[in-house]
């Protein structure tokens, strides 16, 4: 345990879309919120690591290793920590499954079951993109374009900033909020998991991927999705009274 009387004990907590390994990763605010949450379990949704942004061109700073590093410690500690793949960190799914320790697990997806007994299906969410599964290429494209917009997102900020707009604004996440194909895809992305999640008698699905952190309820699915580290800074947990709860713009 923590000696800090200001850290926040939860029962789990799920995060997913880090990115390490591209310039965008928000590693100073996930590594803060590290330290004020601690807990039980620990699931990292996948893209954690950015192994397409790695093989295009290698970055790697100091802050990417301290939360990796944190993250063992973590587990070290006693806390079980999760980490089911993603398509950005595919190339570790030939080795799966992978044990790092009593306390660490490699895997492509995981059952949950929360304080009150419900069962989550815990899963990254690119096995259900018809893009990223059928066309690739056209995936990599636009994470590229993704990435060209996440660029443009810091020289805008300080403009606004020195006209005295103080909050962070996103444009590549205004456009996903906002453009019809866009919200369409994500629309879509939400009922086939959530369909998937009542095909498998589960009482709910988290979820990563698409970057939009959401609490919801759909039909008879309980559908959360855990948002990125490179835009929102979101997280989802599940509080020690079984309440599950997002967390958005966290150091924003």
């Amino acid at each position: 345990m923590k000696d800090n009387i200001d850290v926040i004990s939860v029962r789990s907590i799920f995060i997913s879309d880090v990115h390490l390994g591209t310039k965008d990763a928000k590693t100073d605010e996930l590594l803060e919120f590290i330290k004020n949450y601690e807990s039980e379990y620990l699931f990292l949704v996948g893209d954690i690591i950015d192994g397409w942004s790695l093989k295009r061109g290698w970055l790697w700073k100091q802050g990417h290793s301290d939360v990796i590093q944190k993250i063992l410690r973590i587990a070290r500690k006693g806390t079980k920590v999760y980490y089911v793949l993603g398509n950005h960190d595919e190339f570790v799914r030939p080795f799966l499954p992978v044990e790092l320790g009593d306390n660490f697990e490699i895997l492509n997806e995981v059952d949950y079951t929360s304080l009150d007994g419900k069962r989550y299906l815990v899963t990254h969410g690119d096995f259900f993109d018809s893009v990223t599964m059928t066309k690739k290429w056209l995936a990599v494209v636009g994470d590229m374009g993704y990435q060209w917009l996440l660029r443009i997102n810091k020289p805008l900020n300080a403009t606004l900033r020195f006209v005295g707009y103080k909050r962070y604004w996103s444009l590549s996440k205004f456009m996903k909020d906002n453009v019809k194909k866009a919200i369409s895809f994500v629309n879509e992305f939400e009922e086939v998991l959530s369909q998937e999640a009542s095909r498998k008698s589960y009482n709910g699905v988290i979820c990563g991927h698409i970057h939009k952190a959401e609490i919801k309820q759909i039909r008879d699915i309980e559908y959360m999705n855990c948002g990125d580290w490179v835009e929102s800074c979101s997280a989802i947990i599940e509080t020690n009274d079984g309440k599950f709860e997002k967390i958005e713009d966290y150091g924003l």
